[in-house]
């Protein structure tokens, strides 16, 4: 994928930034583009913006005051109807089958950034069309 965020990238919601930067980090090494937001707000008017191609959504579950990641990923698919969406919470994820968007993933934390990067790159290969 291009590191050109406007060519294709993911969208990743965090606001805690020690972990952002974490993964943020393992995304770019292993090719992605980013764009990031650190609340729903910020996640929203991005989406709203069309500036970007987001080819991915990566949300943090609960985001601080406001609108939660289970909201971000529901509008996000009203935008673009088969986005590949990971949740990332440091509850157990029994919420993730009421509240989250079909074909997601959810990954709990603590967890090795490397995690993230296979449920991405399984997601996208999955919804790319073949021949």
């Amino acid at each position: 994928m291009s590191a050109d965020p406007r060519a294709g990238a993911l969208l990743y919601v965090e606001d805690e930034v020690l972990i952002q930067q974490l993964v943020e980090c393992e995304l770019r090494d292993a090719g992605f583009g980013l764009v990031l937001a650190a609340d729903a707000e910020e996640a929203l008017e991005i989406l709203d913006s069309g500036r970007y191609q987001i080819q991915g959504l990566i949300t943090d579950v609960n985001l601080g005051a406001g609108a939660d990641g289970w909201a971000v990923a529901r509008h996000a698919r009203e935008l673009i109807s088969s986005l590949p969406v990971i949740y990332v919470s440091g509850k157990d994820g029994h919420e993730w089958t009421s509240s989250g968007v079909p074909n997601s993933v959810m990954i709990t934390k603590p967890f090795v950034p490397t995690q993230i990067v296979v449920a991405i790159s399984s997601l996208l290969n999955a919804a790319e069309p073949h021949n």
